[in-house]
């Protein structure tokens, strides 16, 4: 059985031009931000990545049709809708299935991107090891995904929020490469680094589409994750923002917080406790990410 899968009137002359296209999460909009402002933001990404010469496509599931690229109308009705699922690999399919609505991570973005034959996925920073994995277990399905599925995801590191170290040594086993954008260090989502080196890096968008290819070409499995650092104007340094996610980190333990429940609670403590700065720094991370995306994806149409 072919899975149906619903295009945008964009993607579709997109796909049909031969143009090159980033896909996009729909998290972000349903559980990273309020109405309006989750729509006005997906919204500005979009056209970052049109003005850079690209064609956005949004991911989501919406009563059971897996969506790539979603219109004006659908995504107003994606940032007001209540109860949207939080959907990964292991509840995707179950979410198409029984005609529900669901928001894609970064795993069931890039499963559907895949699908859709689209190379190239931004988002603002994969899900890795969480703090205290070694007793929770509690390991993002992303680092898997990245090993399996074959699309370049361009992201800000991963969630300062998580045990970088052991998430860098989880994607190393699996065989992902990490390559940091213009710098030696991995950067840390808020922060330009996180005082850990890049497994690699590169300058060029077009050495980083070859590698992908060269990957394919070798047979080699999954993705690769390219680390974007925050722009210099935007950042919040380590030496601020670590203290607030330790404080988020022992308020989510005592509140009995678990499971896909953690990140939006820890992304929302440190809103509150930064008056507002994380989600402004995550929002221009997310366009600089998907302004580097539109490049990469444009080498792979040349």
């Amino acid at each position: 059985m072919t899975i149906a899968m619903h295009f945008s009137p964009e993607v579709s002359d997109a796909r049909a031009r031969g143009l090159p296209i980033v896909a996009l999460e729909s998290t972000i909009i349903t559980h990273g931000m309020p109405w309006p402002q989750n729509v006005e933001t997906a919204r500005e990404v979009e056209t970052v990545i049109r003005e850079n010469g690209a064609v956005p496509a949004t991911i989501a599931v919406l009563d059971g049709r897996l969506h790539i690229g979603l219109t004006d109308d659908e995504l107003d009705a994606l940032g007001q809708a209540k109860d949207v699922a939080k959907l990964s690999r292991a509840d995707l399919a179950a979410c198409m299935a029984t005609g529900g609505t669901g928001a894609t991570t970064v795993a069931a973005t890039m499963i559907a991107a895949h699908l859709a034959g689209i190379h190239v996925f931004a988002t603002g920073g994969i899900g890795g090891v969480h703090r205290g994995a070694d007793t929770s277990f509690d390991i993002s399905a992303d680092l898997q995904e990245l090993a399996k599925t074959p699309v370049t995801v361009v992201g800000a590191g991963a969630k300062a929020i998580l045990d970088l170290p052991k998430t860098l040594e989880v994607l190393e086993t699996l065989g992902v490469p990490v390559i940091a954008f213009g710098q030696a260090d991995f950067p840390a989502f808020w922060s330009r680094s996180s005082g850990l080196p890049a497994p690699l890096s590169m300058d060029s968008p077009s050495d980083i589409a070859r590698s992908m290819v060269l990957r394919g070409e070798m047979g080699l499995e999954g993705g690769q994750l390219v680390a974007n650092p925050i722009p210099e104007a935007d950042e919040i340094p380590s030496s601020v923002i670590n203290p607030v996610i330790e404080e988020a980190l022992a308020a989510a333990t005592a509140d009995g917080i678990a499971a896909k429940s953690v990140t939006p609670y820890l992304l929302d403590r440190i809103y509150h406790a930064t008056d507002g700065a994380s989600l402004v720094a995550n929002i221009a991370l997310v366009k600089n990410n998907a302004r580097l995306a539109a490049r990469i994806a444009s080498e792979f149409s040349a």
